[in-house]
This record gives structure tokens, C-alpha cells and sequence, in this order.
């Protein structure tokens, strides 16, 4: 059953609270109004509804308690309602007829929390940018529901408290696993992932083109357990009580270690091992063959676990050369980049120059609009002095190219 008094009230209500009348801002004299239409009101128009005498005794009512006025329909006066207006001087009598809180006091009461928070939270940068973005947006009176609902005050509280400790956690630990310990309930944290990649790729540049478990995993909280794959040349030592020793040469497809293993390993093979080739995805890790080579699967971008192991790689074969092999398009230098400056490695790219775009001409794809725009900001980057980089760059820009690196293959 609907209740006509509610629905009419409540959408004057909400036109008053989108107004600048809610926040005294009106310059111009204005009036809210709700309009009796075939979309607001479909049921007032229909020749075969009984409804249309119950809105008429309804409108009456509420006129007869002061909350609005009637507006006729030109020539229908007393037969059809054109629109209602909202009596602003019985405000708040509406607002507790409805038992509605006001939109401005969920606007305080916000408010008033970011301050405490801003006051009380350290080290928390997303969710220092996040607070400050948002308390600008409201103050200026623009919506915020992209994020946050301001009537639920005690969601916004939740959704902060969950980014704050994912920025702080250093445990490696998953999903529902972070969910119980913080919040005794395996679903909550799932229940905001969505919202919560939203704002980390929003307010970190770094997170902008990666998913949820990809950003998560740079904080350890994984979907499932993270392994990193490692074949080719050389010799792990697991050193966890007794040593064990495995000689990768004997693995055609390599091991996958867990990253909660991989603080306990020790990669050596000085005298076997000439490069480190990372690979950016899991079909071209396992199809690729190199002599005198190790070989880890990157994943995409990487994170800290594989991190951990490139670095510790790196102290045990410094004079290796160090190459990257992933797909030739924006993604792929963006990755290319990224493992660069965090490992702080020095890397080369590996078979993602023009010679591989031009032999694989038939297999290269258009680039998109946004493939377009990424390529323009990474053309204006420091290439830690490559020229082919900025080459590969502009010749995929002026070909409209890319390719992905499943198609390259070893020429002996």
C-alpha cells in the first residue's frame, strides 16, 4: 500500500535538501516544489485507478496541517493538482512528521567525526586524502554518495577503520582471515572491496590501473595464498631447521614457492646463471625457455613477497644482467616502471621493442582511447636513460599498436 502523505513529503524534502535553501545559500526566491506528473505521480493519471479521490483527500490533509500548498491546473481548479509547495517556515515540523532526520545534521555529525579523525589517525595517507577530499566536497555542498552514504555515519566509521588498517597492516594474513581478527565477521572486509579499490586507486597514483587483490597484496592480505614461480638455472636453499637444496635445472617447469616461504629461501648459482628474466604473465612464464637463465613470474604488478625475493636474488647475483619481458602495450611499460623504481633494480626490457611489434605485426591490436592517454603521460616520463623505451613509445603511438607477449617466441 502506498502512503501518498510520505512519498509527496519525502520528495519535497529531498528537492530541499539538494537546494541551497537547506544550506541558506539562495540568492534568487525560490520555492520547492513537487510537480504532479505521469512520472512522478503515474497512478494520479490513470482514468482506471482509485486513487485519484485518496491523493485529493491526502493533499488536502496535509495542506489542512500546514505543510504545503495546492497549485491547480489552470482551468482545473479543485480537479487536478498541476504541483504541491513545500511551506519552508513548517520545516521541521515535516521532517518529525516523516521521523526523517535532516540532512544537515548527518552533514555535522560528519563533519564533526573527520575532524576527531584527522586529529587521532597518523600514517594513514589514502585515508588522510580520502577525509580531506571528502570534508571539501561536503562543505561545498557536493555529493559524496560515490563513496559514502551520510546517513549512515556508522558505514563511513567502518569503511575508514577498514582503510586505515590495511594501510597499516603488516602481517601477512588473507582476506577473511583480516575480516575475523579486526572486525569478528569473515564478510565485512569482502562486503567493501568494491568501495575500497575504488578510493585506492582514486587517491594513489601508483594503484590506478590495478584490481583490488593486486593493491591488497602490497598491504600482505591475499585472496588466496600467493606463490611465486621461479625456474630455469640455480639452486634454492630453504633454510627452515635442516637445509634442503633444489637445483631448478631439474624442474622443467620451475616451483612455486608460498610467500610466507619465501623469507626462509636463498637463491645462489654465481657461475650458472647469466640473467634474471622476469615475466609479466603466467602462459609465457611457462612456455619460455632460457639458457644459463632464472626465471620468476611477475604476475602482472608485483608485490611485496615478490619484491622480497627479487631483492634477495639480487644480493646473490649482483653481476647478472636483469631483464624484463612483459606485454608491449601501456600496461606493460607501466609494470616495466614500477619494478624499476621499487626494486631499484636495474632492469632492461626484453623483447618488447619495435622489432616484435613489426614481426608480429598480424597478432597487434588497436590501441583504445585510454590506452591513448596513458601513453601520452608515459611518453613525458624519465626513461633512466633508454632512448629504445621512448622509441617503442613513439612508434606504437604513431602505428596504433600493441601486443600482448603470449604471441613472442625464442628465436634460437
Amino acid at each position: 500500500m502506498v502512503h501518498y502523505d510520505t512519498k509527496i513529503l519525502s520528495g519535497l524534502l529531498d528537492s530541499y535538501e539538494n537546494s541551497l535553501l537547506s544550506r541558506s545559500e539562495n540568492k534568487v526566491n525560490i520555492h520547492i516544489a513537487f510537480p504532479f506528473t505521469k512520472k512522478t505521480l503515474p497512478e494520479y493519471f490513470n482514468e482506471s485507478s482509485l486513487v485519484y479521490d485518496e491523493i485529493h483527500a491526502v493533499v488536502k490533509e496535509l495542506e489542512r496541517k500546514g505543510f504545503l500548498s495546492v497549485v491547480w491546473k489552470k482551468g482545473k481548479e479543485g480537479h487536478i493538482i498541476q504541483k504541491v509547495i513545500l511551506k519552508e517556515e513548517q520545516i521541521k515540523e515535516v521532517y518529525s512528521y516523516l521521523n526523517r532526520t535532516p540532512k544537515s545534521d548527518h552533514v555535522n555529525r560528519h563533519l564533526q567525526f573527520f575532524t576527531i579523525w584527522e586529529q587521532e589517525q597518523k600514517e594513514t595517507l589514502i585515508a588522510a586524502k580520502f577525509v580531506a577530499y571528502l570534508k571539501e566536497r561536503i562543505e561545498d555542498g557536493k555529493s559524496v554518495k560515490e563513496f559514502i552514504d551520510l546517513s549512515d555515519l556508522e558505514k563511513t566509521k567502518e569503511l575508514l577503520e577498514l582503510l586505515s588498517l590495511v594501510e597499516n597492516n603488516k602481517e601477512t594474513c588473507y582476506i577473511r582471515e583480516f575480516s575475523i581478527r579486526h572486525f569478528a565477521d569473515s564478510k565485512i572486509f569482502e562486503s567493501q572491496l568494491g568501495v575500497l579499490g575504488k578510493i585506492m586507486r582514486r587517491f594513489k597514483t601508483e594503484f590506478a590501473n590495478m584490481d583490488i587483490y593486486q593493491i591488497l597484496a602490497e598491504y600482505n592480505i591475499y585472496n588466496t595464498p600467493d606463490y611465486v614461480y621461479i625456474k630455469g638455472e640455480g639452486e634454492l636453499s630453504f633454510h627452515k631447521g635442516n637445509q634442503s637444496i633444489v637445483d631448478l635445472f631439474y624442474l622443467e617447469q620451475g616451483i612455486g614457492i608460498s610467500g610466507a616461504d619465501v623469507k626462509n629461501i636463498r637463491v645462489s648459482g654465481k657461475d650458472k646463471v647469466k640473467r634474471v628474466i622476469t615475466i609479466e604473465n603466467l602462459t609465457a612464464f611457462f612456455r619460455w625457455q632460457e639458457k644459463d637463465s632464472l626465471m620468476i613470474y611477475l604476475g602482472g604488478y608485483h608485490n611485496s613477497v615478490r619484491r622480497e625475493l627479487l631483492n634477495r636474488v639480487y644480493q646473490e647475483l649482483p653481476e647478472a644482467e636483469y631483464l624484463h619481458f612483459g606485454d608491449i602495450d601501456v600496461g606493460g611499460f607501466e609494470i616495466y616502471r614500477d619494478l624499476c623504481e621499487k626494486t631499484g633494480i636495474p632492469f632492461q626490457t626484453y623483447h618488447m621493442g619495435i622489432w616484435e611489434l613489426e614481426h608480429y605485426k598480424d597478432y597487434t591490436k588497436k590501441l583504445t582511447e585510454n590506452d591513448k592517454k596513458r601513453l601520452q603521460a608515459l611518453m613525458k616520463k624519465e626513461w633512466f636513460g633508454q632512448k629504445n623505451i621512448a622509441q617503442v613509445l613513439e612508434y606504437m603511438e604513431e602505428n596504433n599498436r600493441k601486443l600482448e607477449q603470449e604471441i613472442v617466441r625464442k628465436i634460437q
